[in-house]
């Protein structure tokens, strides 16, 4: 496991360079090397919802494990840079799912609290850390809180005392890095960094959101996209069908990129 272990430290360093790590999200194998081949890249994240939709299945671990593990393994296996996967909420055993994910070479995580009670989430953090130094990797956890998701009629006061509640907490419970998905304005996200601690907070870019250097000036550390690549790719796809069924051609710009 020495050279996962490597490649699993040169991604936790990712995260507190001055520089916000972009994290492109993908779903197989010809979107993870088509974005791999990019020299920006320096790692990549598994997008849970695009996987599960590449193979017909809701999102909310609907998917079978060892459906969504074998894609993960084909993408690790084609591209050379780290890869994150994202776990959802790791699949009724946080540890087990972990110990799986890294077997098939992945050195970091996506794992979501789903806003269970407090003292749940920080066992499945500590699950997810402890698997990861079993199998002699320095697992790169990046733990999620669904405060913002989940309580869209809170006060925004609860909901950034909780997620920095939560944060610090998986914190100290191992993690790397803590990500708060929702729609971000710069004063919210000036509080949770202010709160959870500079280049600990995780974020991401979605319509509306701020720009990933705005987002790196406040002091966050990582942004990645989720679903959201898929739809662009998707949206490109069903707007060429509309011109191809128009009597439209295919672009000249068109890269072979498969």
């Amino acid at each position: 496991m020495t050279a996962l272990s490597d490649k699993a430290q040169a991604f936790a360093q990712l995260h507190t360079a001055p520089e916000i790590l972009r994290v492109v999200n993908i779903w197989d194998v010809v979107s993870a090397t088509a974005v791999a081949a990019l020299p920006e890249t320096k790692a990549l994240a598994t997008a849970g919802h695009s996987i599960a939709a590449t193979f017909g299945y809701e999102d909310g671990e609907n998917i079978p494990l060892d459906v969504m593990l074998d894609m993960v393994g084909r993408i690790v296996a084609a591209v050379d840079v780290p890869v994150t996967a994202d776990l959802d909420s790791g699949f009724g055993n946080p540890g087990e799912t972990t110990r799986r994910a890294i077997g098939v070479g992945v050195v970091g995580a996506n794992v979501e609290d789903r806003v269970k009670p407090l003292a749940e989430a920080i066992a499945a953090v500590e699950a997810v850390i402890a698997a990861g130094e079993a199998e002699g990797v320095p697992f790169v956890l990046n733990a999620r809180t669904d405060v913002f998701l989940k309580g869209a009629d809170r006060p925004l006061d609860d909901k950034v005392a909780d997620a920095v509640e939560r944060g610090r907490a998986f914190l100290a419970a191992g993690a790397t890095s803590v990500f708060v998905p929702g729609l971000l304005d710069a004063e919210t996200t000036r509080r949770l960094v202010e709160g959870i601690g500079e280049r600990r907070l995780s974020v991401i870019g979605v319509p509306g959101a701020l720009t990933a250097a705005e987002y790196e000036a406040l002091g966050v550390a990582r942004i990645s996209y989720g679903p959201q690549t898929q739809r662009v790719a998707l949206t490109a796809l069903q707007d060429l069908a509309i011109d191809l069924y128009g009597d439209g051609v295919i672009p000249s710009s068109v890269r072979a990129l498969n």
